[in-house]
């Protein structure tokens, strides 16, 4: 009975009230979009590498050296010998290796030169292996396999030609253009910067550069085009020249047993070869993220404000209608109802509309989710889960009820008054 007469009321007012039940669907879908949006945004950061135990490159700041080896931000300070490189990869603790030499670029991605190890056990996400969409891994010396950003807004395909361009300019008159490469293969969607990298080996970094000194090309150089034998993508001067690479830039660690983990960063920390950094990626990644705390809280300050206007003008509208509904409050009256009834039927006609508004929030964010999770994925590498329902979520849902509760006191009080007014006069 009093469900009904509370539903009843809000229909005899259904214009104002339903404009104010779509200010609260908006609402709680901002909020909750934004959260979901954050907290997926939170553990695709997070899950960028795994299962990578040390990153290794020359000493700088650990969040530098996670910049430009996996986002490939910025430059390294230095680079590591190829000697250093391989004393600490014959440590009986280490696993496995993947090196990587950056320094290139094509119209503004990164390449990165590394070795087929890398498509083996480079891991992101949980535990994920890197996947092709098609074709190979490379396996001649001019190969290159693009991520999925690089082949869709590039407009890429198996086969194609590419130069490189010296340097990280997004346009560079140094350009690689008498050893193209050919697009051996492309990557599936990951959601991490391996989608805007050009992967190359490391014998092709180093063929491309072979006549070059300081980033220019001498005259003269000993690799004219007519070396390369474009059809299979391999040299003709190959054994005449010493592609193992002198440098490189950084590289990862994988090891045999995790309890060696602190025993080999030590180890290469204090490395008297030259001067070393290993970063725990993990950790250096939850630092770089609680640098962006401000963002993270900016983000939730503006949707709780956005849930703050809503329910104020929930309030406003119960408020307004209180003295067109004071003929209605004086029949109820002089049937018996009592102030705090009178306070209870403001409080339940607030909380089916915010409810309602909640419930419908919830589902449209679960059914654009649904119909944009491709999309978001492939363009802005943000993966959604398709479960929007979660244990915070259910937080944030009984938080808008209390909010509603607390903010429908203000016209709930008012009617209280209102009816102890009429019984005093009488």
């Amino acid at each position: 009975m009093f469900l009904r007469l509370a539903l009843c009321s809000l229909w005899n007012r259904k214009g104002s009230a339903l404009l104010t039940f779509l200010a609260i669907t908006v609402s709680v879908f901002v909020l909750l979009g934004v959260e979901q949006i954050r907290h997926q945004a939170k553990s695709s950061f997070g899950n960028t590498v795994s299962g990578i135990d040390l990153i290794v490159g020359a000493r700088t700041g650990d969040i530098n050296l996670l910049l430009y080896s996996v986002f490939r931000l910025g430059n390294a300070t230095n680079n590591i010998s190829w000697q250093s490189y391989q004393h600490i990869a014959d440590d009986p603790n280490v696993a496995w290796t993947i090196p990587i030499s950056l320094g290139d670029s094509h119209k503004g991605y990164r390449v990165m030169g590394t070795t087929a190890d890398y498509f083996t056990h480079f891991r992101f996400g949980q535990n994920k292996r890197l996947e092709l969409a098609e074709g190979a891994p490379f396996s001649d010396l001019f190969d290159v396999v693009l991520g999925s950003e690089v082949a869709r807004s590039l407009g890429y395909s198996l086969g194609d030609k590419l130069v490189l361009a010296h340097g990280l300019g997004s346009t560079s008159f140094s350009q690689h253009d008498d050893k193209p490469f050919r697009v051996a293969g492309i990557l599936k969607p990951t959601g991490t910067p391996v989608d805007q990298t050009l992967h190359v080996s490391l014998e092709g970094i180093e063929a491309i550069h072979i006549g070059w000194q300081n980033g220019v090309k001498l005259p003269g150089s000993p690799m004219a085009p007519g070396a390369i034998a474009l059809g299979t993508g391999a040299l003709d001067t190959t054994t005449h020249h010493d592609l193992t690479p002198k440098t490189i830039t950084a590289f990862m660690v994988g090891l045999k047993s995790k309890l060696a983990t602190f025993q080999l960063q030590r180890q290469i920390n204090t490395y008297t070869g030259e001067p070393l950094l290993a970063i725990l990626p993990g950790v250096t990644l939850t630092q770089l993220w609680q640098m962006m705390a401000v963002m993270e809280n900016t983000l939730r300050l503006i949707s709780a404000l956005v849930l703050l206007a809503s329910l104020l003008g929930l309030a406003a509208m119960l408020l307004a209608s209180i003295r067109e509904r004071q003929r209605e409050i004086a029949v109820m009256r002089a049937i018996g109802a009592s102030p705090w009834f009178l306070l209870a039927l403001i409080e339940m006609e607030a909380v089916l509309i915010a409810l309602a508004g909640s419930i419908l929030a919830t589902g449209l964010l679960c059914l654009s989710t649904t119909l944009t999770a491709e999309v978001l994925a492939e363009r802005f590498s943000l993966f959604i889960e398709s479960t929007v329902i979660t244990p915070q979520m259910f937080t944030y849902l009984l938080a808008v009820i209390l909010g509603t509760v607390l903010v429908a006191l203000i016209p709930g009080i008012s009617v209280y008054k209102s009816a102890l007014h009429q019984k005093l006069a009488r």
